[in-house]
């Protein structure tokens, strides 16, 4: 049987935290900021794209500001509808008006190492490992490049090493950070050569990137060129932002959601003065600070209210969305670990966010991967995917005539419409133990059936997901893949 998405892309858009006068308001406070105090830019080309396409240039200070007319047509040209493109056609994520996907994230510099469970840096094999549980988890339709190698030092080697791998294990969606620009020309090139020519990737493009704004307002050197070189080649870019509450920005939520507005707005205005019409989603990733320690937070509630809010802004405006939530700053899998992970994933898809990344498996600041928590975190998206389902009423699920027909007193247990139903209606946990306490062991609760599940894919044996002359054909074009 083929695998395919559960209920890919269900309708979000239930938990608004902004009024309709408050999403006007953003908006035109992210037209005034960026056409008043602008954006600093330190990419070359970036500030040539800008120039070129109208906007107000002041080299000599690096300092951009945008028309709000120029933005509004940015928005106006850039794709409301994007597709993230599996390799084999079961797991297509369409970014569109409130439609929701999850996915992993994070570029953790750790793992919870799954035998001893402690944590450890992160190498390539975890890239594999990770790779591979997304393939095997039903509610996780997107791999974002969640670890970093860090047995590999030269930078412009990190890029081909961690997509290789990474579409070597997974047939979904792979979406990364890049670390150079010679980096994301090579994953480029390696993926028009699985595609089978440049055209085809840009018609089905089935990696995807992330840059980055820093806040406050700031386009440096690296993400400006790479974002433009993507760009260029009509791929698909996400360009987010990450403001921090009181310290990268107001430490107020409105104030960090008009930063982040404004951020974001600028990144798409960089993709379209490049090509017009090229595939820019909005990014959102800032969180608020803890100002006792000035440490960044993964797991605030906060976070998500933050996230939902761009999210809803990013509907404002009808261009797709890259959001953040499920995330926790707890130290290891325990109670705080769920609630927090659970809270912010389920307001965020409440949202409509369209791609939630980071929501399954990171944890401790951002910094580590849990193996056993990205199991955990499909359970709990089953949960969000079953409230975004809703209730359907019609004839049928209402039951109103085998009410009627059945009358006082009588059990629906051997009725065909209870058989009918009855695999359907519920969310049926794979994780939950859900037995009696006098059958119950304490082996058998959800994190001890999480470890079973990542031991099980280990044991399985790695399959290759690339053919065999298509993998023979990248490793003999670049030197620099690593063998594992």
């Amino acid at each position: 049987m083929k695998k395919h998405h559960k209920n890919p892309g269900l309708p979000g858009g239930i938990y608004k935290p902004l009024g309709d006068s408050d999403a006007d308001r953003i908006a035109e406070s992210s037209f005034e900021i960026l056409e008043k105090s602008g954006m600093a830019v330190y990419s070359p080309t970036a500030l040539d794209a800008f120039k070129k396409a109208g906007a107000n240039v002041d080299a000599a200070d690096n300092l951009v500001k945008l028309p709000r007319s120029m933005v509004e047509d940015a928005i106006d040209s850039n794709p409301s509808s994007i597709t993230l493109y599996g390799r084999d056609g079961n797991y297509d994520a369409v970014l569109e008006e409130s439609r929701v996907h999850y996915g992993t994230g994070g570029t953790a510099i750790y793992v919870l190492d799954p035998d001893s469970g402690e944590r450890r840096p992160s190498d390539l094999n975890d890239v594999v490992l990770n790779a591979r549980m997304v393939e095997e988890l039903e509610n996780v339709h997107v791999f974002t490049i969640n670890v970093f190698p860090n047995e590999i030092e030269r930078k412009d080697e990190i890029d081909v090493n961690r997509f290789f791998h990474s579409l070597n294990n997974t047939t979904k969606h792979v979406m990364g950070g890049i670390y150079s620009l010679k980096g994301c020309k090579e994953v480029v090139k390696m993926a028009e050569m699985v595609a089978g020519g440049e055209d085809n990737l840009r018609n089905r493009p089935f990696v995807s990137f992330i840059t980055l704004i820093i806040s406050p307002f700031k386009i440096d050197k690296d993400y400006g060129e790479m974002t433009c070189f993507f760009a260029g080649k009509g791929l698909p870019v996400v360009v987010p932002t990450e403001p921090m509450c009181g310290t990268t920005a107001p430490v107020t939520l409105a104030g960090n959601v008009l930063t982040h507005t404004a951020e974001t707005l600028a990144g798409i205005t960089l993709v379209q003065s490049v090509n017009k019409g090229a595939p820019g989603i909005c990014g959102s990733v800032g969180s608020i600070s803890d100002l006792r320690s000035m440490s960044n937070l993964g797991g605030p509630i906060e976070r998500g209210m933050i996230n939902s809010a761009v999210a809803q802004m990013a509907q404002y405006f009808k261009i797709p969305i890259y959001a953040t939530a499920g995330t926790s700053d707890a130290k290891s899998v325990d109670v705080q670990c769920a609630y927090e992970s659970a809270m912010s994933g389920l307001i965020t898809a409440m949202s409509g966010a369209n791609y939630i990344h980071d929501i399954a498996g990171l944890m401790e600041f951002d910094l580590t991967v849990s193996y056993e928590k990205l199991v955990i975190d499909n359970e709990i998206l089953g949960m969000c995917q079953r409230v975004l389902r809703g209730i359907e009423v019609d004839d049928d699920t209402l039951g109103l005539d085998l009410l009627l027909e059945k009358g006082p007193g009588k059990d629906y247990l051997a009725e065909p419409h209870t058989v009918k139903h009855m695999r359907d209606e519920f969310f049926i946990p794979r994780l939950a133990n859900r037995c009696k306490r006098e059958n119950y062991s304490p082996a058998d609760d959800a994190l001890g059936r999480a470890k079973q599940f990542v031991n099980n894919v280990r044991g399985a044996g790695r399959v290759d997901k690339l053919p065999d002359e298509t993998r023979e054909r990248l490793v003999a074009q670049f030197a620099t893949i690593r063998a594992l």
